[in-house]
């Protein structure tokens, strides 16, 4: 997976990771990234059945933990079960979400909405919020936060995904303000779509519209995406933080 794309070994040896969402799609391409960097790696999704197909895909190098990101309480536990497993816990990559249905804002149905906003926002505040007090007390870590460029440009007919997504920018921009006295880097990206199985979760018609509005006519390469959180999350990333880096072939407009 991603040989074509993949150029530069980022150095990683001896650090312990967590990505959430890990057991496809983009999730699973920073996993494979990163365990080529020599990290050890912890997989948190809330499929346990993906999970254990994602660990053998990765050839067992990986630890997994079933975890829905929405229980603030299972987050704490997973994050020192995780720590107890691997050690310290320096970097972190929140790649848990879900697209939702696509509809008009005035006919979005009500639990949808909030399933949409609980998981890849309250969701992301919970990751955050858990492995945050252990970076500080060791003066280091690096967090990315996978946001979309639906949060910077709004996709029609998905209000939900895209009003989440804004909010993980913010929640991005005010926590790596909060720790810039501190060697802990917050970014974020904002992909364009990439063909995973979020797809299935959208019409095709909405995926008509974003390739349309990609300027390079192409969806985004999970293993691309993994090329560049690998550097957010290195050493080599010592002084930005708060900041919001593109990965939508064009499309973004600021």
């Amino acid at each position: 997976m991603g040989e074509r794309f993949t150029v530069n070994r980022i150095d990683l040896e001896g650090q312990a990771a967590v990505v959430t969402g890990g057991a496809q799609g983009l999730g699973l391409a920073f996993a494979e990234r990163l365990i080529a960097s020599g990290a050890r790696v912890s997989l948190w999704d809330v499929n346990g059945e993906q999970l254990e197909t994602a660990r053998k895909a990765l050839g067992g190098a990986v630890s997994v933990a079933v975890v829905d990101i929405v229980d603030a309480e299972a987050v704490v536990r997973a994050h020192a079960e995780t720590e107890a497993a691997l050690g310290p816990v320096s970097i972190l990559i929140n790649s848990a979400g879900i697209a939702g249905p696509n509809h008009t804002l005035d006919t979005y149905p009500l639990e949808d909405w909030k399933r949409v906003i609980d998981i890849n926002l309250h969701g992301t505040f919970h990751v955050n919020r858990a492995v945050v007090p252990s970076m500080k007390a060791r003066d280091y870590g690096r967090i990315v936060n996978i946001a979309s460029i639906a949060g910077k440009e709004g996709n029609p007919n998905a209000s939900a995904y895209s009003a989440s997504k804004a909010a993980v920018i913010g929640l991005t921009k005010s926590l790596g303000k909060e720790l810039a006295a501190f060697d802990i880097a917050v970014n974020c990206v904002t992909p364009a779509a990439a063909r995973t199985p979020i797809f299935d979760q959208m019409s095709q018609e909405h995926i008509d519209y974003m390739l349309a509005k990609i300027p390079r006519a192409r969806f985004l390469e999970v293993a691309e995406a993994a090329n560049m959180v690998a550097w957010l999350v290195s050493k080599e990333n010592s002084f930005t933080t708060a900041a919001v880096f593109d990965l939508s072939g064009g499309r973004a407009t600021y």
